[in-house]
């Protein structure tokens, strides 16, 4: 109920810590820790950006009000503990969310970190134009204001009670920013709070991160450095791995083949197959003729062949969902028996009937093919999949040319809407509808590359986020992602399952289970060498 209050106290979050695994007085310290990077991230400002990309090797020089326990391999409700807040309680009805925080905490630099920098941070994040780009600004819609209550106590407040922020202030994605510090700064030259400092950050070679020796929590990092090397071919960045010359993959690059290669080749490798949180999905540009006609949108829904992408890229381990991740590991993605019975997840001959019926609708036909740059990004993960679409376009008279786009312009030019049809990933940092439909289809969402706009969905949207009984809001969730198949507001083809490999020098790593985001702290890891 949200009149309840809800509370985790400093020596709850004592005790938490003395019981982390790894906490005994086995670690080691120093040493530094180096991992592949699949290629070079747009900036280091978190806020700004949105790709795993940005949140792995810049996660660990920031923190949060409140972030997942980096131990336990499940994100949930259960596993928030503190961080730069000590404690937090909601109001009886549910719109301010209350911190008390954490005392004696410095920036990078030297500044004290106080409750207006948390005001700072959603000022940044509530305003227009405040940010280059604010990828997530729907995340945020239902915070009216941020206030400081002193020094040390901040509040949230909210237009509806929205029992979810918690876990989106959980996030790899929710640092805390400094109020000293310009916002385009914190593109190259970040200032944290967190356990690493920002050494070095060269375009297509690497970022160099640092131990913070005045990081709030005592005795951490164990780690002297963190040295990410950035190797944009796949096969290099696995033979490099085999060799040893790596103690950790990109923690996100190990498909299901790839795994078994490694398996076979460094035995000694220590790996953890998990889902990504991450669904392989179509984007298409609603304002580019022929898209601009429903029965062209629809029709690509209805070629797809999801079980093949599946069969081909996983070898039969990925899942069907819609809009959210599916279960078991996801909470909210519609049962099997339920998913069957959305549009385009039937039979794939009748749908392929249905399309090229409706393609010669819109004009097309053997004799009149559409010439087609079907656009992605420059790593493996979204050129698998895309030769795979351009070669099921054929089936409706559809010719593909693949358009690689490297990362660090890529999604400049989604969001700027320069593309006609993308093969495109997305991840839901946090197992939550709260996420998942205000970030990828409510209107003016800049992460709603579709430019999907109900507002009768969105009225849905808000309903969802508003009840407290979880078993009817998961309900009522099913039936807003058969309505978003209907509308063809971006065909998912199918969640991945993906892998990360470390040596066995790496100790007290945790890869979290359902989500790429949030576990990149990395100051309880240490190296026994």
């Amino acid at each position: 109920m949200m009149a309840r209050v809800w509370r985790f106290t400093t020596a709850a979050a004592t005790a938490a810590l003395l019981l982390m695994p790894g906490s005994g007085w086995s670690q080691k310290a120093g040493g530094v820790l180096k991992i592949q990077h699949m290629d070079t991230p747009p900036s280091a400002s978190i806020h700004e950006e949105a790709t795993v990309s940005v949140a792995v090797p810049f996660m660990a020089l920031y923190n949060n009000l409140v972030v997942f326990d980096q131990n336990v391999a499940r994100n949930s409700f259960e596993s928030i503990v503190p961080d730069l807040a000590t404690s937090w309680a909601w109001s009886a009805d549910g719109k301010q969310l209350a911190f008390k925080l954490r005392e004696g905490v410095k920036w990078h630099d030297g500044k004290p970190f106080t409750a207006n920098d948390v005001v700072c941070t959603f000022d940044l994040l509530l305003g227009a134009d405040k940010l280059r780009r604010n990828p997530r600004s729907a995340w945020w819609s239902n915070v009216e204001k941020a206030t400081a209550e002193g020094d040390f106590a901040a509040t949230l407040h909210l237009k509806q009670p929205q029992p979810a922020l918690l876990a989106l202030l959980a996030s790899g994605y929710s640092p805390i920013y400094p109020c000293h510090v310009p916002a385009d700064a914190m593109r190259r030259k970040p200032v944290g709070t967190g356990p690493f400092k920002l050494a070095d950050f060269k375009m297509n070679e690497g970022i160099k991160l640092v131990k913070n020796p005045d990081y709030w929590k005592k005795g951490r990092p164990y780690l002297d450095g963190i040295e990410y090397s950035i190797i944009p071919d796949r096969s290099t960045r696995m033979l490099s791995f085999i060799a040893g010359k790596f103690d950790m993959t990109f923690p996100a690059d190990i498909t299901v083949p790839l795994l078994k290669n490694i398996k076979r080749d460094a035995p000694q490798a220590q790996c953890t197959m998990r889902e990504s949180g991450v669904s392989t999905n179509l984007i298409v540009n609603r304002e580019v003729a022929p898209f601009d006609d429903a029965r062209v949108r629809r029709a690509l829904m209805l070629v797809l062949d999801r079980q093949a992408f599946i069969d081909i890229l996983s070898e039969g381990e990925g899942k069907m969902s819609g809009a959210l991740l599916p279960p078991p590991d996801g909470l909210w993605g519609p049962p099997p028996e339920l998913l069957k019975t959305f549009v385009g997840y039937g039979d794939v001959a009748k749908n392929r009937d249905e399309a090229r019926a409706l393609m010669k609708e819109a004009g097309f036909g053997p004799d009149k093919r559409l010439k087609l740059k079907v656009s992605t990004r420059n790593i493996a993960t979204f050129k698998d999949p895309a030769v795979i679409l351009i070669d099921q376009l054929k089936q409706i008279w559809i010719d593909g040319e693949l358009e690689i786009i490297d990362t660090s312009i890529y999604y400049n030019r989604v969001f700027k809407k320069d593309y006609v049809v993308a093969l495109n990933l997305s991840g839901s940092a946090v197992d939550d509808p709260d996420v998942t439909l205000f970030e990828n289809y409510a209107c003016g969402s800049l992460r709603n590359y579709n430019n999907y706009c109900n507002p009768e969905m969105t009225k849905l949207f808000e309903e969802q986020s508003r009840e407290p009984d979880q078993e009817k809001r998961r309900k009522l969730v099913w039936e807003i992602d058969r309505k978003l198949q209907e509308d063809n507001a971006r065909p998912i083809i199918s969640y991945g399952r993906i892998a990360g490999c470390w040596q066995p020098a790496v100790k007290n790593l945790t890869l979290h289970v359902n989500s790429i985001y949030n576990n990149w702290r990395f100051d309880e890891v240490w190296l026994e060498r």
